[in-house]
This record gives C-alpha cells, structure tokens and sequence, in this order.
C-alpha cells in the first residue's frame, strides 16, 4: 500500500517537475529588459495582415511580409517613441494564385488596375503622436498607401523583449491593429460586395541596431 502511494505521489508530481525544469523563452513582457535607441524591423519575423468581406459570406485574409522600417525608443519616455515602417506592397500573397495576381495585375486596357496595380509603390506609417498606458499604447500616425496619406491609430501592446537567442541581438516585439477605409485610398473595386473595412493584424519584431 505504501509502495502504491509512493508511485502516486511520483506520477502527480512529474508535470510540476518538468514544469519548473522548462526553459525560460528569451523574450518576456518586462519592460525592464528594452534599453533605449534604434532598433530595426526584422523583416523575416515581421507581418502584416489584412482581412476583408468577402459578399457578406465569410472573411477573406491576405499578408505583406519583408516589412522594413525603424522604432526609436527611449525607456525614460516612452511616449517619446518614434515608428516609421515600411510596407512592400509590391509582395502582398493570399492563399490563391488567381486573386493575388488580380491585386497585382495592370488595369484592362490600359484603364485603372482594379487594386495595386503591378508597380505598387511602397505603402508608408509614420507615428506622430504615441499614448502609452502600461503595456498597451495607442500609436498615432499617418499611412501613405496607393498615393494617398491618411491618419490611421494602431492598437499596440508590447509582447515581449530580451536577446535573440540566435544573433544575441537585443530584440522587442509588438502586435498591434487597426481599422482602415480602402475608399480612403482610393481602393473601390467591388464596393460593397468586398468589404469597405479592412481589419489590419501587425506582428512585429524589432532588433537593436
């Protein structure tokens, strides 16, 4: 009896034991750990989402990846903070061959592409004015897209910071969203059978330059 209690107590202890004994992610969400300077986007862990309407059926989500840009901060002021991203357009991807080549493809005789157009320039967000409450802030800016400048408000919070464990780069991490008008870019195809609103999900990491 004393055996079988014995080997009991073992098994429901093992899942605490192994629990203690895991390993501690390199990233943790304390601010303690961001020293203050530049830090660049690290464009291969870096995305932004977008989702749309699809005729009121179900949402439909595309990504820009290779996404490029600078945030400075200083950990005295964090309200202080300066992001200035840059957004390819130019390599936008969705789950179909057909409808990326259809955001990308030149207008039909020579009119208006339907939405990018081949030679997309470079979509732009440039902060001007950053609340910070906590671990969560709201970044206020402006978003260049499609030739058009509008101000946008990013929902962000702070995920988590430390170094790298692969280049020993200092790194800081964000996941923010925002809401946008396509019309307000003057992107109108299909309106309104393909959403006006387009949900924005932004995963960021940045490293110490």
């Amino acid at each position: 009896m004393h055996k079988t209690l014995a080997i009991l107590a073992i098994v429901t202890a093992m899942p605490l034991a192994a629990q203690s004994a895991a390993p501690q992610l390199p990233g943790q969400q304390d601010a303690s750990r961001i020293t203050g300077g530049t830090y660049r986007a690290d464009p291969s862990h870096s995305l932004i989402e977008w989702e749309v309407n699809h005729f009121g059926f179900n949402d439909y989500f595309g990504l820009f990846g290779d996404v490029a840009g600078t945030l400075t901060l200083d950990p005295k002021n964090p309200a202080g903070a300066k992001v200035d991203m840059t957004i390819p357009v130019s390599k936008v991807v969705t789950a179909s061959t057909g409808l990326t080549e259809h955001l990308l493809r030149a207008g039909k005789d020579g009119g208006k592409p339907d939405f990018f157009g081949p030679s997309p320039a470079d979509a732009r967000f440039v902060s001007n004015h950053i609340v910070v409450d906590g671990n969560e802030a709201e970044i206020h800016g402006n978003l260049t897209l499609n030739g058009v400048t509008k101000p946008v408000t990013l929902a962000a919070e702070f995920v988590g910071a430390g170094a790298n464990p692969m280049n020993k780069k200092e790194t800081v991490g964000f996941h923010g969203e925002a809401t946008i008008k396509r019309s307000d870019f003057a992107i109108t195809t299909a309106l309104p059978m393909v959403s006006d609103e387009v949900s924005i999900d932004v995963t960021v990491a940045f490293e110490k330059a």
